[in-house]
């Protein structure tokens, strides 16, 4: 028998490998783009052929075993090395100057986007694909080039490089309510607060007024949406300023009192060991961190 019939099924092995990193079957299903059950499937196949337990199973709840966690840590290695490999191939292919880049959804559709093609009319010869993604995947896994990240800088295994800060305040439509906007922070408690991943507490103790968090309703994990039902007259809205700036310049948000409080993450340019190099990556950094420098100009 030839050492590749002896190897396991790749599907099971990335099926597992995805579990396996995020200790759960249904986010590894979203990052395959497959089932539940297909995974479950997969990874069942797996022990099977390798004859022994990955994974421990209570309910729909999983915890990888001990042999399940080396193996992980081997394959997440291996797909590291054969991605390097590919990466290696398409750099002196005819797809050399491709840019894959990774951004949070936000602020790829917001900030991003819009300026982009200053960047393809200075760089025709680069073919750019933009991803929009708030999953930290593996970026050399996955052949991606640049990944724009929100966070606290901690990402380990990546070139990181601090892009910029960010701040919130509330924003609402200039119709909103007939235009009759909230005039104090303490006239808030009689508003509509729409809701995100971003509480509002932190803010309320900025502009020094009382209030609980907000409870009910939608909440919206897109800032985009959260944006977009502001403008719509839905109620108001806390946001971070660089991704509601088109909407203000356009006179589409109002941004209510001078309360700005600083986010505690920020913009994180980020990029694999093996890509680093590249000079569609070295160009697109310039490019972005001078995009960076001179829209932070125009803010002051």
């Amino acid at each position: 028998m030839s050492d590749s019939r002896r190897l396991p099924n790749f599907s099971a092995l990335r099926a597992f490998e995805a579990a396996a990193r995020h200790q759960n079957f249904s986010r590894a299903a979203e990052e395959l783009h497959l089932t539940h059950g297909a995974i479950s499937h997969q990874v069942r196949a797996l022990e099977e052929d390798l004859g022994r337990a990955l994974f421990q199973r209570n309910g729909r709840h999983v915890a990888i075993t001990a042999d399940g966690l080396k193996f992980a840590h081997f394959l997440g290695k291996t797909f590291a090395d054969i991605a390097a490999a590919a990466d290696a191939l398409r750099s002196t292919g005819p797809n050399a100057s491709r840019l894959t880049i990774s951004s949070l959804p936000s602020f790829a559709a917001r900030w991003l986007a819009p300026r982009l093609g200053h960047f393809i009319e200075r760089h025709p010869d680069i073919e750019v694909a933009l991803q929009s993604s708030g999953q930290l995947q593996d970026l050399a896994r996955d052949g991606v080039d640049v990944g724009i990240r929100f966070g606290r800088g901690n990402y380990p295994g990546l070139m990181v490089q601090r892009l910029m800060g960010d701040v919130y305040y509330p924003v609402a439509s200039p119709h909103y309510r007939g235009g009759q906007l909230p005039v104090t922070p303490q006239d808030l408690q009689h508003h509509t607060l729409l809701r995100s991943d971003e509480p509002w507490t932190p803010w309320f103790q900025a502009a020094g007024v009382s209030m609980p968090e907000p409870s009910g309703g939608v909440m919206f994990e897109d800032l985009s949406l959260l944006i977009r039902s502001a403008v719509d007259g839905n109620g108001v809205a806390l946001v971070r300023h660089v991704v509601a700036t088109q909407e203000i310049a356009a006179g589409q948000l109002v941004r209510l009192f001078d309360v700005a409080i600083p986010c505690p993450n920020e913009y994180f340019f980020v990029t694999p060991p093996v890509s680093a190099g590249k000079p569609q990556v070295l160009a697109f950094r310039d490019w972005l961190l001078a995009e960076v420098a001179d829209f932070q100009r125009q803010q002051q």
